[in-house]
C-alpha cells in the first residue's frame, strides 16, 4: 500500500465507524420506542410494529442505503425462499406444531406490518449497518455486529431467552445477504420466518 493511499483507507474507516455510530444510536432510540409504546393489546400492538418498521426504513433511507430490490431480484428472491424455508424447518424441528392457532385478526394487516417491520430490519441490519461495519472493521466484524443487534433488538419486546435463537438467525441472514449481495433475499426470508412463526 502506498503512503497515499494509506490516509485515505484510514479516513474511509474512521467515516464509516462514525456514520455507524449514529446508525446504532438510532437503532437503539427506534428499539425502546418501539417497546415503550407496544402496549398489551393488538392495536397497540399493530401500531408500534408499523412504527418501528418504518423508522427503521427511514434511518435505512437516511442513511442512502438503496434496498437492491430490483437488482438481481429473481435470484434473490430464490435465495430468499430457501433461506426462509431453511429457518422454518430448523423451527419446526425444534417445536414440532401441536396444531394449528387461529390466525391474528385482522390476519392481512398484521402480516403487512410483520412484512414491513422485516424489510425495516434487514434494509437497516444487514443494510446500512452491514455496509458500514464491513468498511471500519471487515466483514466479520459486520456479520457478528449485526447478529448480535439483531438479537439484542428483540430483549426489550420477547426477554432475554430469545437471544440464542435470533443470534444463529442473524447468521443465516447474514450469508444470505453475502450469498446474494444485497438485503432483498435476507429481508424475504426474514419475512417468510417471521409469519411462519405465528403457526410455530
Amino acid at each position: 500500500m502506498t503512503a497515499a493511499v494509506a490516509p485515505i483507507a484510514g479516513a474511509t474507516r474512521v467515516r464509516a465507524a462514525a456514520q455507524l455510530a449514529v446508525l446504532l444510536a438510532a437503532l437503539a432510540g427506534i428499539t425502546l420506542v418501539r417497546a415503550a409504546i407496544n402496549g398489551t393489546t393488538v392495536e397497540s400492538a399493530f401500531v408500534a410494529g408499523a412504527l418501528f418498521g418504518g423508522a427503521l426504513l427511514a434511518a435505512a433511507a437516511l442513511a442512502s442505503q438503496p434496498l437492491h430490490l430490483h437488482r438481481h431480484s429473481a435470484r434473490a428472491f430464490v435465495i430468499g425462499l430457501g433461506g426462509g424455508a431453511a429457518i422454518v424447518a430448523v423451527s419446526l424441528a425444534a417445536h414440532p406444531l401441536a396444531g394449528l392457532p387461529v390466525p391474528p385478526e385482522p390476519f392481512a394487516l398484521w402480516a403487512a406490518v410483520t412484512c414491513l417491520v422485516a424489510t425495516g430490519e434487514e434494509a437497516t441490519l444487514r443494510g446500512a449497518i452491514f455496509d458500514r461495519a464491513r468498511a471500519a472493521a471487515g466483514l466479520g466484524a459486520a456479520v457478528l455486529l449485526t447478529s448480535a443487534l439483531f438479537a439484542l433488538m428483540h430483549v426489550p419486546l420477547y426477554g432475554w431467552s430469545v437471544v440464542p435463537v435470533d443470534f444463529g438467525a442473524g447468521l443465516v441472514l447474514g450469508g444470505l445477504r453475502l450469498l446474494s449481495g444485497g438485503v432483498a433475499a435476507p429481508a424475504i426470508a426474514h419475512a417468510i420466518a417471521d409469519l411462519a412463526t405465528w403457526w410455530l
